[in-house]
């Protein structure tokens, strides 16, 4: 099950891709995404992903989060079978879930595994 709440209208968002570029040491996997390593601790993550508008189908594997995902979409929008997720959603999928994320536009998501990922 899927949870999603539109924070967008209260939560000011303004993303500075300056500061992010500086800070921020990027994976790039060669598909049109990147995941930046924000910070760890034990199993659990918070990472930022990059999605660029000219993204193929595959920036994204099928995945299942062992602890759950909290996202929220910065720019851009993701989708998935449960629905779409435009900027200003914050999502919350549970421990055991599975999903095959796609992407619209220039995507940028802040990401939070409680519990780590697997492919």
């Amino acid at each position: 099950m899927v949870f999603k709440a539109d924070v967008g209208a209260w939560l000011k968002m303004d993303l500075d891709t300056a500061w992010v570029e500086k800070n921020i040491r990027w994976k790039d996997f060669g598909n049109g995404s990147r995941l930046g390593k924000v910070h760890r601790d034990g199993g659990a993550g918070l990472v930022l992903y990059h999605v660029r508008a000219d993204a193929g189908e595959d920036a994204f594997q099928p995945h299942t989060h062992t602890g759950g995902e909290a996202y929220l979409v910065l720019r851009g929008e993701v989708y998935d079978d449960e629905g779409p997720y435009p900027a200003g959603n914050i999502v919350w999928m549970e421990p055991g879930s599975r999903h095959t994320p796609r992407t619209r536009g220039d995507t940028w998501i802040l990401v939070l595994w409680p519990g780590g990922v697997e492919a």
